[in-house]
């Protein structure tokens, strides 16, 4: 019998209504996340890519409830976080966390480092009182920071030092499960690669399970086990890292792939340009969604949305062009 994902989200929809007219009514909505499904194990990473625009952060938001859901299900440890009340979700929040894009205006400017590591580790009661101060500082430690930053303000650390106040933030709550919303994005090269090396090393240590969201398509082949291709709300195509650089399926994610720079100077990249820019999220074009911009696309394409098929073993690509 397999193990239950930590995660499990069914046919999940997140529309943004689009208002209106004198009397403010609703005349559209705008469909960020329109029907995706996928599942994250325990102690495994997923990383979700796409052009801006396509629902990867407001996936993970809903996720974590940030964002209402408008339907589908999304479940932890078996459970549906949307049928959870007010007090039990008080209670699950530790568990479910998030590191931001941009690590100074996620962060107090206010509040020296040690009381925003510490600030709801008080106040979920994580640990007694008198072990507060020793446990703040065992997670800054595990974090990259030392003792003495405690007493230090934001506007005094670097970039990445800050990122690291976030995973230190969030790995303080004792989670399962991280979101890490472009966590690297802001940072120079080398930074990124300290805090991408955090983030594995506290993953091992901790068995936690992570939403890897990034435009960077090389980030994401590093700290990923599967990795899923979103476009304009729809989840496109899903695999194992492995499987979908070595073997991408779905137009788009052909032309998304083909666009990672190689270092070497004497090979010859073949880029696949799309035309056009992505359509409307309000509305968007009936039957496939990429059709408009798709070079291989066929006239059932603009007629008929494909369905998400397991192509190979463990690889699923939503396209007619593989039976969708």
């Amino acid at each position: 019998m397999s193990e239950q994902p930590l995660i499990e989200v069914r046919n999940l929809k997140k529309y943004f209504p689009l208002r209106s007219g004198f009397f403010n009514r609703v005349t559209g909505h705008v469909k960020a996340v329109d029907g995706i499904s996928f599942t994250i194990p325990r102690g495994k990473t997923m990383g979700l890519v796409g052009e801006s625009g396509c629902g990867k952060s407001t996936t993970g938001k809903t996720l974590l409830r940030l964002e209402e859901k408008t339907s589908g299900d999304v479940l932890f440890e078996g459970r549906e976080i949307y049928d959870i009340g007010t007090k039990e979700m008080r209670r699950l929040r530790p568990k479910l966390q998030i590191i931001f894009q941009d690590p100074y205006s996620s962060l107090s400017p206010r509040l020296p480092v040690g009381e925003i590591i510490g600030e709801a580790v008080r106040e979920h009661r994580i640990v007694p009182p008198d072990e507060f101060d020793e446990y703040v500082t065992r997670i800054m430690l595990a974090s990259g920071l030392q003792e003495y930053h405690k007493l230090r303000y934001p506007h005094e650390f670097s970039g990445g030092q800050r990122q690291r106040i976030c995973i230190a933030r969030a790995l303080a709550l004792n989670p399962r499960f991280i979101v890490c919303d472009e966590p690297v994005s802001a940072l120079d090269v080398s930074i990124q690669a300290q805090i991408i090396n955090l983030l594995e090393e506290l993953q091992a240590q901790f068995d936690l399970a992570y939403l890897f969201i990034s435009h960077d398509l090389s980030v994401v082949q590093h700290i990923s086990d599967f990795v899923g291709v979103m476009y304009l709300g729809s989840m496109v195509e899903t695999a194992s890292k492995e499987e979908i650089f070595a073997h991408p399926l779905h137009p788009y994610t052909e032309a998304l792939f083909s666009a990672i720079p190689v270092p070497d100077p004497d090979y010859k990249m073949n880029r696949i340009i799309l035309e056009g820019s992505i359509p409307s999220p309000a509305r968007p074009p009936s039957g496939c969604k990429f059709h408009t911009r798709c070079a291989k696309a066929m006239p059932k394409c603009s007629e008929t949305a494909p369905k998400m098929i397991e192509a190979a073993p463990g690889h699923f690509v939503s396209c007619h062009l593989f039976g969708g």
